[in-house]
């Protein structure tokens, strides 16, 4: 199914959100979808646990209650409250998925605002996974737009991009029709957040917010559309558009024809890359690199004179500046985002997981000394945002040389990770939260999604019954 031809990028997404069905979305993007939803709720569940979880669910809960559920809480809430909630728990580790050439992080918003509206109207499993992947082709294809530059203005892309898909998703389980569609997206350019990156240099917390209060303001937005309210047309590609309004100057390397090209016939979905590290996407790369160096050379600490890291060039006020930071991460958070402390736990420990985020483990004196001597240089043959490249050369205290290059980072389009080892890190995440047996009959319903009658079913499923 191909949109028309349309002169404005609203009324082209409309056509192709009211025109799409269920049977039009091939088979193999369908259950990648599924895969992705897994992944998610997985991390989900290993958020759920954590300090910043019991805190934004306290916040919530005292603003109001409601009778939508929290994927792995008993708590229940009022329906944008339970998808800002579920947003931050999927968001909450920088575990979860990005479609890598737009720069967002796209289930983190997309399923919370499948699921809460296709449980509000009590929608088909079917219907909950269609909206899902409408969402999913709408905010790659907008994020791609950009071609990483908002980041480089210093806003969150994920944030910035969320309630636009999220007002097509929530208005396909609505029913909208084309012109509704047309005025969710206008009326999306005003309740979108701001998405400020400044969680990044001080560790904060707020990124976490950035998805589900997206999703929040594109239920919002696709309301309002369904009971008449007027929003502007040229939501993109206006004077004061999407982009203009964010990127300025920076707009003219911005390429408006991706947030339409091939639509509905090259499917996005099937191009988000599922994190095999608890980081930002920038430092797996470097990361994996450093811990093939220390496998392959078997070096100890005490061999390493000097380390060098190149990342794109994009990358480097996000991960690698300011230095002095960077090299001694304050909170997890900030551990997430460092490539000193990223390639140390490469050639330390061999990996980056989870355990890597203890406060035990990022204020390691041996790996903090590691951190000391990783510089970084920008990767002149990066192929970003394509792929997330890098490069680590170590140089030993007797002379030796031994560089690795990551071209393509494990977990992107061209080097997937497949389903088999979703389920095993979706059983890894859950088991942090629930029981094994708990964990399964997740992971059974959301393989079966498309299966159930109502999506409220699904959500029960999620909630937390205890350990």
């Amino acid at each position: 199914m191909q949109p028309g031809s349309s002169a404005l990028m609203s009324e082209r997404l409309a056509e192709f959100a009211a025109g799409l069905r269920f049977e039009d979305i091939p088979v193999e993007v369908r259950e990648r979808a599924k895969y992705l939803i897994l992944d998610a709720v997985g991390v989900a569940l290993a958020s759920s646990r954590r300090d910043f979880a019991s805190v934004a669910m306290a916040a919530f809960t005292e603003l109001d209650g409601g009778r939508y559920p929290v994927i792995g809480m008993s708590e229940r809430l009022a329906l944008r409250d339970a998808v800002v909630m579920n947003g931050l728990l999927i968001h909450g580790l920088d575990y979860d998925d990005t479609h890598i050439e737009g720069v967002v992080h796209i289930t983190a918003s997309c399923f919370p605002c499948a699921l809460g509206v296709a449980s509000q109207v009590e929608a088909t499993g079917a219907h909950l996974l269609q909206a899902y992947v409408l969402a999913v082709e709408a905010n790659a294809r907008l994020g791609a737009v950009a071609k990483g530059a908002f980041h480089q203005v210093g806003l969150h892309p994920t944030g910035i991009i969320a309630p636009f898909g999220c007002s097509l998703a929530a208005g396909s389980l609505y029913g909208l029709n084309h012109e509704q569609f047309v005025m969710a997206q206008g009326i999306a350019l005003s309740t979108a957040a701001s998405s400020s990156r400044q969680f990044n240099p001080e560790g904060a917390w707020t990124k976490r917010l950035h998805p589900g209060w997206g999703a929040a303001a594109g239920i919002t937005a696709a309301t309002l559309a369904r009971h008449g309210f007027v929003g502007p047309r040229a939501t993109y590609e206006g004077d004061y558009g999407l982009y203009r309004a964010h990127l300025g100057p920076s707009i003219s390397h911005c390429d408006l024809g991706l947030a339409t090209a091939n639509l509905g016939t090259v499917w996005e979905t099937a191009n988000v890359a599922v994190k095999p590290i608890p980081a930002c996407h920038l430092v797996h790369a470097c990361s994996d690199a450093a811990a093939i160096i220390a496998r392959d050379h078997r070096l100890r600490a005490s061999d390493i004179a000097t380390i060098r890291a190149l990342v794109p060039k994009e990358a480097v006020h996000v991960v690698c500046e300011p230095v002095a930071r960077r090299r001694r991460p304050a909170t997890e958070y900030a551990a997430q985002f460092s490539i000193h402390y990223a390639v140390a736990c490469g050639l330390l420990r061999g990996r980056f997981s989870l355990h890597e985020l203890e406060l035990a483990a990022f204020t390691d004196r041996e790996a903090l000394a590691l951190a000391d001597r990783v510089e970084y240089g920008v990767d002149t043959a990066s192929e970003y945002p394509r792929y997330f490249s890098g490069e680590v050369i170590v140089t030993t205290t007797d002379g030796r040389e031994f560089r690795h290059r990551e071209r393509i980072n494990r977990g992107a389009a061209d080097r997937p990770i497949s389903g088999a080892d979703i389920e095993a890190k979706f059983m890894d995440n859950a088991a942090l939260a629930v029981s094994s047996g708990r964990a399964a009959e997740i992971r059974d319903a959301l393989l079966q999604v498309d299966r159930l009658e109502s999506a409220k079913e699904l959500a029960d499923v999620l909630a937390g019954r205890g350990v």
